[in-house]
């Protein structure tokens, strides 16, 4: 797994050298793509407006924690955390501001604390020139210590695998909705929702606990 951690960890270097602390330095086509995922992944938090924490899981240079004031979420607690140094260098400096947000360099996901709920925003699209059977074991992995890590549940998007053969491209990972689906369910909880209706090539997982 240490490898393709290593393999992402400089590819991101890479895009937010060429692109900056935007949505394009964090592999999204522009800040619309972004918030639109940003939508999805937090219908996790469905009942919640105050009092709980979350994980932001590769979090980038940050910019959930600015979108999470702006949707009306109040006195929780935020903590991101990402492969990057310099995503996460980038994340202080921009929202110093945002007193209850926090960000941290880690080197292995397991090193992340515990917390209500725990969200992960395109980590999963990126396989570089890695066998898609290696890739699937890194995101399975993940999603086990993504479970450990939260209280009452967590949430994922990947790229689906219904999307236009002709447009898909080697580098990236195209997932079954309906396996990512069945193994949530049979791993992780009964109350599982599978979210492919906002009209993009992705797929969104809502694990609640």
């Amino acid at each position: 797994m240490q490898h393709i951690i290593d393999q992402l960890n400089q590819f991101y270097k890479e895009q937010l050298e060429l692109y900056g602390s935007t949505a394009q330095g964090v592999n999204w086509k522009d800040e619309d793509a972004q918030i639109l995922r940003f939508v999805q992944l937090l219908k996790i938090l469905e009942n919640e407006s105050v009092g709980f924490s979350i994980n932001d899981l590769g979090c980038g240079y940050g910019a959930l924690a600015p979108f999470m004031q702006k949707a009306g979420f109040q006195d929780f607690v935020f903590r991101g955390y990402d492969l990057s140094k310099d995503m996460i260098e980038k994340a202080k400096e921009t929202y110093q501001n945002i007193a209850q947000a926090s960000f941290y360099t880690i080197q292995k996901t397991q090193e992340m604390v515990e917390a209500d709920y725990c969200v992960a925003s395109g980590i999963f699209n990126k396989k570089l020139n890695l066998k898609e059977f290696e890739f699937l074991s890194y995101i399975l992995e993940t999603l086990e210590i993504m479970n450990e890590k939260s209280k009452k549940g967590f949430s994922f998007n990947m790229l689906t695998s219904y999307s236009d053969k002709d447009r898909q491209r080697e580098d990236l990972y195209y997932a079954n909705p309906s396996f990512i689906f069945d193994y949530c369910m049979r791993n992780f909880s009964r109350n599982v929702a599978l979210l492919h209706d906002y009209k993009a090539y992705d797929f969104t997982i809502l694990v609640k606990k």
